[in-house]
């Protein structure tokens, strides 16, 4: 499957990650963009993988039916990802709509994974204010307002 962005074609890069306690399934498909035969940059924020984030450039093998494996990050973005997954019995409720009202502020707009699971995928870019957002992150999860878990981050993410 392909979707075009302007007159480009993205592709499907698929990664495998080590299987999960809760989790049927141990690949993911990310949107990215080609930039040779052999590597990508990544466009959307993943759901489940673990390290990898929009802007990063991919190196991947394409295998006999066409799918394209992720190999290895080659060109981080300095990009950070955090998957936020609200309380249903918080004040937000299962709200995946409240949960980005949260960051708008930030300039953050994540991703849906489903009406019924409202897991939100936030791409953090490089350039955010990473400390505001981690207390925003802590204060909201203190409160009983959702869990949350960062999925990619950066030496400055960790040290803002």
């Amino acid at each position: 499957m392909s979707r075009m962005t302007g007159n480009h074609p993205m592709i499907r890069l698929c990664f495998k990650y080590p299987p999960r306690a809760g989790h049927d399934q141990d690949t993911e498909e990310v949107w990215a963009a080609p930039i040779s035969a052999r590597t990508a940059r990544v466009a959307s924020a993943p759901f489940h993988q673990v390290g990898v984030a929009p802007g990063d450039v991919v190196r991947f093998e394409t295998d006999e039916w066409g799918a394209h494996w992720a190999l290895e990050t080659v060109e981080p973005s300095g990009n950070c990802v955090v998957r936020v997954f609200p309380e249903a019995s918080g004040p937000l409720g299962s709200s995946a709509d409240m949960v980005n009202a949260q960051f708008a502020e930030f300039g953050l707009q994540g991703a849906v994974l489903s009406p019924e699971l409202p897991l939100v995928a936030f791409d953090v870019p490089a350039d955010a204010n990473f400390r505001s957002i981690k207390v925003l992150l802590e204060e909201g999860a203190a409160a009983g307002w959702w869990q949350y878990e960062v999925a990619c981050a950066t030496e400055a993410w960790w040290a803002a």
